[in-house]
């Protein structure tokens, strides 16, 4: 099969992906193999081919936004069959004996293992899964629209919950790409008012179509205090701005795995008065359940931006320079 990989992570104008051909893998002990017909296309990909985040081996297979159809099934599988759909997500493996995965906190396990980072992933035209930590996916949405729901939905929905927004609350989202998006509609169906803060013109327009209260520039001051903030963008110098749009007692939790570099807090601006700054590490697959459940009921918008499965660098080009709008997919072309 083809593949792509991290050969020599670098800036991803020099196109670090190699296209390569690998034997096609075959499923463990309760492992599923999965016929990969979409990818979707995350920031962490892009930190990784970059360099950002190391790769946890040599020439490792990116994407774990995997959509796809059981075509294999490992010894000992009991609870997928051969058939169906569904997704791969990045939580890929815990413990379960560690302090926190026995106190339903499996996202902060103390050795887990994540897809496209410690495994290979979905940008391929195959990929195995540990069948419990597989989706089946709503059937109403395509292959296309499923994929941004399995790392950038279930992301955006955990840190959602993170900021602590209360009902009927006051939401500022700085950058609006992939996760936002979908994060945003969640907040709206749920009867927040949603102040988008971003620097893409085009995200913008689509901040406004899905129904924003208001849309300014990424370092902008929203036109009311916040009850909560999320920072998707990946710079750290918008912490502060969002810590100082916070009214008392707000929380910021800042959604991405990479943050540059914050600039020193001042005490009084941007934390007294009872305002918390929070992380978001990974996720549980309860989450991932509540949020497709979630997503499938209202149901969410999305909006992607395909590529050839022979794009991968064009992808993840385009995502550096803010060219995409939503979130951006791989598709296998089936030949």
């Amino acid at each position: 099969m083809q593949a792509w990989v991290v050969d020599q992570p670098g800036p991803i104008d020099s196109a670090p992906l190699l296209r390569v051909e690998r034997d096609i893998p075959e499923p463990g002990a309760h492992q599923v193999r999965v016929r990969v017909s979409v990818c979707g296309v995350c920031r962490t990909d892009l930190h990784l081919a970059e360099g950002d985040l190391a790769p946890k081996h040599p020439r490792v297979v990116p994407g774990h936004e995997v959509v796809g159809i059981v075509d294999r099934l490992g010894p000992e599988c009991s609870r997928l069959r051969a058939g169906d759909r569904v997704g791969v997500p990045w939580l890929a493996h815990t413990c379960g004996v560690c302090r926190f995965c026995t106190s339903r906190r499996e996202n902060l396990c103390i050795a887990p293992r994540f897809t496209g980072w410690d495994l290979d992933g979905g940008y391929a035209e195959y990929a195995v899964v540990d069948e419990a930590y597989a989706y089946r996916l709503p059937a109403g949405f395509s292959d296309e629209d499923a994929a941004p729901l399995l790392c950038a939905g279930i992301i955006g929905y955990r840190a959602l919950r993170r900021s602590n927004l209360p009902a009927g609350g006051r939401l500022g989202i700085y950058g609006f790409g992939g996760s936002a998006h979908l994060t945003a509609q969640i907040a709206l169906a749920e009867g927040a008012r949603v102040h988008v803060l971003t620097r893409s013109a085009e995200a913008q327009a689509l901040a406004r179509e899905l129904g924003a209260a208001s849309v300014g520039e990424a370092d902008a001051q929203p036109p009311e205090p916040l009850d909560a903030a999320i920072l998707f963008a990946p710079i750290g110098g918008l912490v502060l701005p969002a810590l100082a749009a916070l009214d008392r007692g707000g929380t910021l939790a800042i959604a991405g795995i990479y943050l540059s570099d914050i600039p020193t807090l001042q005490y009084e601006d941007h934390l007294f008065e009872e305002r918390t700054l929070q992380s978001v590490t990974a996720n549980t697959r309860n989450d991932g359940e509540e949020f497709l459940l979630r997503a499938a009921q209202i149901p969410v918008q999305v909006t992607t931006t395909p590529y050839g499965m022979d794009q991968a660098n064009a992808a993840l080009r385009d995502l550096a320079h803010g060219r995409v709008n939503g979130a951006a997919v791989l598709v296998n072309s089936g030949d």
